[in-house]
């Protein structure tokens, strides 16, 4: 099995709750988006967040709206939905509910 394909796979797997997670936040540009990820190292490849976006847009859990910009054209910024908020909380709870198993085992492991 390949060590890195595997780590790869669990990025890609939180990484669609992370950006819902940063966008929750508040009104986020694209690229902010993808500086927080690339910082905490959950970013794979810059190319999937443009198509993640779209798709999470199509689905009603974000939306976006043009703000000028001083220095250039104006900038697509993205703001939770309301039924984003409510599939972002569902995941909260998935999350920790995952994270706590995964550390018991983890936990139990280190005996």
């Amino acid at each position: 099995m390949n060590l890195e394909n595997a780590q790869v796979q669990m990025r890609k797997g939180i990484l669609e709750y992370c950006i819902l997670q940063i966008i929750s936040r508040g009104e986020v540009y694209a690229s902010e988006i993808l500086e927080e990820l690339l910082a905490a190292r959950i970013m794979v490849v810059e190319g999937t967040l443009y198509p993640l976006l779209t798709r999470l847009k199509n689905a009603e859990l974000l939306d976006y709206k043009w703000i000028e910009s001083s220095s250039g054209p104006p900038r697509k910024y993205y703001i939770l939905t309301e039924k984003g908020r409510a599939f972002l909380s569902e995941l909260s709870l998935t999350w920790e509910e995952l994270s706590s198993s995964v550390n018991s085992i983890i936990a139990k492991s280190k005996k």
